[in-house]
């Protein structure tokens, strides 16, 4: 396939200069183009979109500095010479300002050394261009490689989620329905887009110690001895172990068995940290009396409340190998009674202002 020539648009009001540098930049292969004034020239650059500008300063209707001007505001990736009168150093200054790559002062006493400005022009915009291209092209990489990590991360979350979701619900919908509602709930509430995205997420998460749990004591079908009970709060520890820093299981148990754990740890991520504390603070109670910390009120974080909202709706609403499923009649009422002891008494108000998005949620992703 033949390769075009590289067109050279040259603006000067001399028909001599334009005739003569024309004759000599065809003789050396290029393509040329002409004007006879910088409106015209103008013209013919956004018509033609040239190579590479050659351009004298003074010409009638337009002068040179303001086609320069124009050509750098438009494509300030193409080549543009001036080629001007000699003597006058500001002319040549003011001309790089306004986005000029080289000047070659007239009378040219060696056409060569216009060639060679054309040239050394042409190959650094084509330099420019190819740099741009591997710049376009390695984002474009990093981009399918960063979004090929998350999507990892994402199914990675989702199937530890569905694991401990299966030891007490076959489905595993229940995890979803949480993340769902509490999203909408941190929305409503005036979390950000990422913050409500992150608790989507990490929400499905907060029973992973469930995990560590005996099915002997998890799927019981009636109420659990005070020794059994104090083994199954333990899940929340648990968790919050399996989430937590990398290293040794000694360090991760100590560094989820002080409440209030700052939210990074050595191996920081925006999802790892969330996770980790809505694992670790799900079953906190606003009025203290919750476990494993007994935190009160707005010592409890934000997501870890709506959690523990959303977390005691759903399992009442949802059939257990131990339990029925609650009507909503009866589960809303157990939010309104445990409004201002057990849970934080706004984000039970949030709730209830939200029930119909929170009905198409359930029904969306009712169990089978």
């Amino acid at each position: 396939m033949a390769v075009s020539p590289p067109r050279v648009l040259t603006i000067d009001d001399e028909d001599m200069i334009r005739e003569t540098i024309a004759a000599y930049l065809e003789n050396k292969g290029y393509a040329v183009l002409g004007a006879c004034n910088g409106r015209v020239g103008l013209e013919r650059f956004f018509a033609e979109r040239p190579d590479l500008v050659l351009v004298d300063l003074r010409m009638p209707e337009m002068d040179g500095l303001e086609v320069l001007a124009r050509i750098r505001d438009f494509s300030p990736d193409t080549p543009t010479i001036v080629v001007s009168g000699t003597g006058v150093l500001r002319d040549a200054l003011e001309s790089i300002r306004r986005g000029a790559w080289d000047y070659v002062t007239k009378p040219i006493q060696d056409m060569d050394i216009l060639g060679l400005a054309v040239e050394k022009a042409l190959e650094r915009a084509r330099l420019l261009r190819e740099n741009k291209a591997y710049q376009e092209n390695l984002e474009s990489l990093v981009r399918e490689r960063t979004a090929e990590v998350e999507e990892t991360r994402r199914q990675i979350m989702q199937r530890l989620s569905r694991a401990a979701e299966f030891k007490d619900n076959e489905t595993g919908r229940h995890v979803v329905r949480v993340g769902e509602i509490s999203a909408l709930i941190g929305r409503a509430v005036g979390l950000s887009p990422e913050e409500c995205d992150r608790l989507r997420e990490c929400a499905p998460l907060h029973d992973l110690g469930k995990i560590g749990i005996p099915d002997a004591i998890l799927l019981k079908p009636g109420p659990l001895t005070p020794g059994e009970w104090e083994v199954m709060k333990r899940h929340c520890l648990f968790g919050c172990e399996i989430l937590g820093p990398l290293g040794s299981l000694r360090d991760a148990h100590d560094w989820c068995s002080q409440p209030l754990q700052p939210t990074r740890c050595a191996d920081h991520n925006p999802f790892l940290d969330l996770a980790r504390t809505l694992a670790l603070l799900h079953h906190e109670r606003w009025d203290g009396r919750g476990y494993p910390f007994g935190l009160v009120g707005e010592d409890i974080p934000l997501e870890a409340r709506i959690v523990a909202v959303v977390d005691v709706y759903d399992a009442l609403r949802s059939t257990r190998a131990y339990k029925k499923a609650y009507s909503e009649e009866q589960s809303l009422e157990n939010l309104r009674q445990g409004s201002g002891t057990r849970f934080d008494p706004h984000l039970v108000e949030v709730f209830f202002m939200h029930l119909d998005a929170i009905r198409a949620i359930l029904d969306k992703w009712k169990d089978e």
